[in-house]
């Protein structure tokens, strides 16, 4: 999801060169619903890490498990991220936005990823349900799937670039985290724009999706 788009504000786009990531070549049965089994977890910096502000009132727990993941793009340019320190001023960058501009108490997503693959919590407790493989955070990603899905900005635009390799490796393995803790089929990755009337995740990181699906599975 883009949230200059909650917030009427417009995309900044520049051009970038970014390879995609190729499909993984493990035999995959993708209609089939994945056992819980142990996934390893991939680098995740939680709000402290970043030095998130507070939410402005209590996040909300939905009170069940995600049904699906779903997929955005922050519509930001696409610039680096200069490693941990650029990742963890996009995350204050988004956070600012959500808080001050479109007057949500807290970060609208549950994760972030930046250009570099660094993996950011979003929405406080986000992480800590992750871990525990139950119940969610109510975010304000995407209008209907909010206590439904887990959502996920990418950073950076992706209408006709694709996502640097180094982000998209780190979103298989993020998704292979998510679904194994909370036993989703990776069939269950959707873009922002199944759900809302938006470009997001952008024409061609939605065009990627089917690939996404099946890299996942491999990499559980």
């Amino acid at each position: 999801m883009s949230f200059f788009e909650h917030s009427g504000m417009g995309r900044r786009r520049f051009l970038t060169s970014a390879a995609a990531l190729s499909l993984g070549t493990g035999a995959v049965i993708l209609g089939s619903t994945p056992a819980r089994a142990v996934q390893a977890a991939p680098t995740i910096y939680d709000t402290t890490a970043w030095n998130a502000r507070p939410p402005s009132s209590a996040v909300s727990l939905a009170g069940n498990d995600p049904n699906k993941i779903v997929v955005h793009h922050t519509a930001f340019d696409n610039t680096p991220d200069t490693g941990q320190s650029g990742s963890f001023a996009i995350a204050k960058e988004i956070q600012d936005l959500h808080m001050d501009t479109n007057g949500w108490i807290d970060s609208g997503q549950h994760f972030t990823i930046s250009r570099t693959g660094y993996i950011m919590e979003g929405r406080h407790r986000s992480l800590e349900r992750l871990r525990a493989g139950s119940d969610m955070v109510v975010g304000a990603h995407t209008v209907g799937q909010n206590s439904q899905g887990i959502g996920i900005e990418n950073n950076g635009t992706y209408i006709t670039e694709a996502p640097p390799q180094v982000l998209y490796t780190s979103l298989v393995g993020m998704c292979a985290y998510i679904c194994t803790q909370y036993g989703l089929n990776p069939n269950e990755i959707y873009g922002h724009r199944d759900f809302n009337d938006t470009e997001c995740p952008g024409d061609t990181f939605y065009a990627m999706l089917p690939q996404l699906r099946s890299d996942v599975a491999a990499a559980m």
